[in-house]
């Protein structure tokens, strides 16, 4: 278990690197994003899924979110992505927009969903930097279930500990309002859970957005 001091210059080139070797190599780390410190790992391990779980004390088998270091890596891992949707993309990432769209059926990860991905990019240079070394990662608080979202390295450590190999410390965060999830499987895109941006946002951009009693 290391931990990088990530507002100094040379310890945080250090440990993002460290970081994404880590992840590369199937180990859990964690760093900031831009609503809570999150305990991350590569998408496409599955060891490393398990892992994250376990350290969670996860054990509901909803999808796991995935963020992206780059808008350009939707159309890897979603398929029939309306004009909407790449509307509030294009608008809001990086940023506190989760999508939900159908993902790729070719993609070999095991995220507790076989049809469905809740994909984001975090507006956090830490986070960007690290998602961008290790492409896709499941990344979710850093918190054991039922316990409060971290929003210090100090509290991520404090519940996670040695199962997790790398932290990144950027310096206490500010409570923030979840992500907005927004969901565009359905016929109608439906905002799942409204977070930091408000529907009335949102719908500058989308006018049908809809809340999920309006899109059924």
């Amino acid at each position: 278990m290391r931990r990088y001091d990530c507002l100094n210059p040379g310890d945080r080139a250090t440990g993002v690197q460290l970081a994404i070797s880590a992840a590369r190599r199937g180990r859990l780390i964690v760093f900031p994003t831009d609503t809570v410190y999150a305990v991350a790992c590569d998408a496409f391990t599955a060891d490393a899924v398990d892992s994250l779980n376990a350290a969670k004390e996860r054990v509901s088998a909803g999808g796991l979110p995935v963020m992206v270091g780059a808008p350009t890596a939707l159309d890897g891992l979603a398929t029939g992505l309306s004009a909407d949707a790449r509307a509030l993309v294009q608008a809001f990432w990086p940023g506190p927009l989760t999508v939900v769209c159908e993902q790729q059926m070719s993609l070999q990860w095991d995220i507790g969903s076989f049809d469905e991905v809740a994909l984001r990019m975090p507006l956090h240079p830490l986070a960007i930097e690290v998602l961008r070394g290790v492409g896709p990662m499941v990344v979710i608080a850093a918190n054991r279930v039922g316990a409060p979202v971290p929003l210090t390295c100090d509290d991520a450590q404090k519940q996670l500990g040695p199962q997790v190999e790398v932290y990144l410390d950027g310096g206490p965060m500010g409570p923030a309002p979840p992500s907005t999830i927004v969901d565009f499987t359905g016929p109608t895109p439906a905002v799942l859970r409204e977070g930091s941006l408000s529907v009335d946002l949102l719908r500058t951009v989308v006018p049908e957005l809809a809340l999920p009693e309006e899109a059924s």
